[in-house]
């Protein structure tokens, strides 16, 4: 019997790129068929002008060394004993039965380490009140999933064994959440603006927590070397050189004794930004004891003590005149950040407020945004990072405030959009809009939807009884700001090295950069040669944040390139090398729009969705094609927000655990999807690219929450919470039903 085989053709880099939800997609392919991994052939094919990279091939046939993957000698695994209590006293914790327990070398608890120091925090809001960063917990816990205790032993298994054996006391303790950092932005006199106000419309969202669930989960090897007393650290990171720095801060060892290497990353979606306690404790542990030290964490541990994101909850009042203009905009924001604070902790807190404005002209502003401190798991980055946060609220409001008025969603958006002319812009909040025609985004987006026709298609539906809608909406996305560094070498052979201190975490950016340095030297991409995230080797950089990668990191390859080119056409001899630190000029803001149609079973309330189409503009771009994948993968986890993921604690406990109680995008939920784009440079970097690879997550959620709102309209339903489950939309309809007899 001939076995059958699964052939992938990927169109584009990035469809293996664990960046993408794609990938999270290829998963459940590949489970539809025998032998999953080693069934799956792939062909190659070039990317616009630049065949797959060997680091991108590698990925996808099962050849990348993750963290996981390398082998130390003789190494002690590392299991952490967590706390079952969300908040509490520890009265009591007995270590000597793991002591005992076969194949374990030691076991620490918070004395062991307290004197260790605190992780460094991007103070974006001002802040009040930094938490403690415990490696182990130190008298009290803070969260469910906290570790209390760590045990080193011969086997992951007999590490796990031991844990067990640990009995910790944790005595509840009530603690009410608190702010730990705020901010006001006041502009203008907005309850002058309310008085005038010919429509004044009010909504409240309040975001699910998401579990960012990589493929890859966290995971560190460390060697130590006895000669050098120092250490390699193999890290699954977007940051390398961040973990460096923070490592030698918090152990207080000095940074030269410390080589941190990212080479393979299954993915990250922000959970990899920041440096863990237990990841703390593994580089501790093999100092302490002079031996090699690997942990990598369950699925579960993820769930527990990983970073979540969004869960924010955000309310907003808007003003406007009887023609429509935006007269006053008022939004309160509170953004959970869990027991202790990431490194980006306070960036969706600062992101949902500042970006509020989006591309529109408002008159006042009062928008006050607060990061709570609660006792759940830690709230960090997770693709997008506040500006969904930012986006749902400011779009929401427009949608009330158009059926308010009976206008077209569409039309009110484009009187109130800034024009062309106005651009650059500083708005109230301190954001700087570079370039760009967002009302010709919605034009293109109607001309390539047939939005009329669908207006009219849905009016029709409706009338014969179906519960149908559609949503519009518009996002602007601030790529990074700051600084990125870039090494380019012309050989005498001919051949083109770069060092990156930017990183990737399977974006496809080998593929990119490459592409970048072989235009500009005039050779075969294939001739170039890109190496990211290894602190011995590469120049220092920030890493993978903030859709900066390209803009900033590409624009530090692309200056480097040019010094070479100059140089060698005025007869410099080979090899040539040039350094680049590149500082952006601003942040360059993409932007689009997009349009869902989407259906509601009266039934059984199941939503489906019909068709996306969507207009992006990401500035120049390097790679369309890798431009779609992230476009596609974006959306996919939007999707995810909008309609099914939700981590849920109950009194403190975690009531979804595990992917049999937290639902993710499989390929069968993926709609119609058609991808248009325009591209205005942006003219805050060399290259004028602009950031895309959180578009999909920012545009798609509100564009899908407005056009299930619109389908169920004609009940008199004008709010829905996300995730928007067919129980959700089953209760809504049933509810209005029932209050119209």
């Amino acid at each position: 019997m001939k076995s059958r085989v699964l052939v992938i053709r990927f169109d584009y880099i990035c469809f293996c790129s664990l960046n993408l939800v794609p990938a999270r997609i290829l998963v459940s392919l590949l489970a539809r068929f025998p032998n999953g991994r080693s069934a799956v052939q792939t062909k190659r094919k070039f990317i616009g002008q630049s065949p797959a990279r060997r680091e991108d091939v590698a990925l996808l046939c099962g050849q990348g060394r993750f963290a996981d993957d390398v082998r130390l000698s003789d190494p002690l695994y590392v299991a952490f004993a967590r706390s079952l209590a969300p908040c509490g006293q520890i009265v009591a914790c007995d270590l000597d039965d793991a002591r005992q327990a076969e194949g374990v070398v030691a076991v620490h608890d918070g004395q062991d380490v307290g004197t260790l120091g605190n992780l460094s925090v991007n103070p974006v809001l001002p802040i009040h009140h930094l938490p403690d960063f415990p490696v182990l917990a130190q008298g009290h816990v803070g969260a469910v999933g906290q570790p209390i205790a760590a045990v080193l032993a011969t086997s992951q298994a007999r590490a796990t064994d031991a844990c067990e054996l640990i009995y910790a006391e944790v005595e509840d303790v009530v603690q009410e959440p608190r702010v730990i950092a705020s901010k006001r932005y006041d502009a203008g006199d907005f309850e002058a603006a309310l008085a005038d106000a010919a429509h004044v419309v009010s909504c409240q969202i309040q975001h699910p927590r998401l579990a960012p669930s990589p493929m890859e989960p966290r995971s560190i090897a460390v060697a130590y070397d006895a000669a050098t007393e120092g250490v390699t650290v193999w890290h699954s990171t977007q940051t390398p050189h961040r973990t460096r720095s923070e490592l030698s801060s918090i152990l207080g060892v000095d940074a030269d004794r410390i080589r941190v290497i990212a080479q393979f990353v299954g993915g990250a979606f922000g959970l990899k930004a920041s440096l863990y306690p237990e990841e703390v404790f593994a580089v501790w542990a093999a100092f302490q004891h002079r031996r090699n030290v690997k942990w990598t964490a369950t699925r579960s541990e993820e769930f527990l003590s990983g970073t979540h994101g969004r869960g924010l909850r955000s309310s907003g009042t808007l003003a406007l005149d009887a023609e429509g203009n935006l007269l006053g905009l008022k939004a309160q924001i509170e953004a959970p950040v869990g027991a202790w604070l990431p490194n980006s902790g306070l960036i969706p807190a600062w992101n949902a407020a500042r970006v509020l404005p989006s591309g529109y002209k408002v008159g006042a502003l009062d928008i006050q945004t607060s990061a709570l401190q609660t006792f759940e798991a830690p709230t960090g980055i997770y693709r997008g990072a506040g500006r969904p946060e930012a986006n749902c609220l400011m779009e929401r409001l427009l949608d009330k405030a158009a059926r308010v008025m009976g206008l077209d969603p569409v039309e009110l958006r484009k009187r109130n959009l800034l024009q062309p002319d106005a651009l650059p812009h500083q708005t109230q909040t301190g954001n700087v809009l570079d370039s760009g025609d967002y009302a010709q985004a919605l034009d293109l987006l109607c001309a390539h939807g047939a939005y009329q026709q669908a207006v009219a298609e849905r009016d029709a539906r409706r009338a014969a009884g179906e519960l149908v809608g559609l949503g519009v909406a518009f996002y602007m996305e601030p790529s990074g700001s700051g600084w990125e560094s870039a090494e380019v070498t012309l050989t005498a052979g001919g051949t083109v090295l770069i060092d990156s201190g930017s990183s990737s975490q399977g974006h496809g950016r080998e593929t990119a950069f490459a592409q970048i340095a072989a235009e500009v030297l005039e050779v075969d991409p294939a001739d170039v040669q890109v190496q990211f995230s290894d602190t011995a080797k590469t120049p220092e950089g920030i890493g993978a944040l903030a859709s900066r990668s390209t803009a900033i990191g590409g624009s530090a390859v692309l200056e480097a390139a040019r010094d070479v080119a100059k140089r060698r056409s005025a007869g410099e001899a080979l090899p040539i090398r040039s350094s680049s630190r590149y500082e952006n000029e601003g942040q360059a803001w993409g932007y689009g729009a997009y349009l869902v149609q989407l259906s509601v079973n009266r039934e059984t309330g199941a939503p489906y969705i019909e068709k996306i189409t969507c207009v992006d503009d990401a500035g120049v771009l390097v790679n369309p094609k890798q431009v779609e994948g992230q476009i596609l993968g974006g959306i996919a986890q939007g999707l995810g927000e909008a309609l099914m993921e939700n981590v849920v604690y109950d009194d403190g406990q975690l009531l979804t655990g595990s992917f049999m109680d937290y639902a993710m995008p499989r390929a069968t939920d993926m709609p119609q999807i058609d991808i248009f784009k325009t591209e205005t440079p942006s003219p805050t970097n060399l290259l004028g690219a602009k950031g895309v690879g959180e578009a999909g997550t920012i545009g798609a959620p509100i564009a899908v929450l407005n056009a299930a709102i619109d389908a169920v309209s004609p009940l008199g339903i004008t709010d829905l919470d996300m995730p928007l489950t067919s129980q959700v939309l089953w209760q809504a309809v049933r509810t209005a039903e029932q209050g119209k007899k």
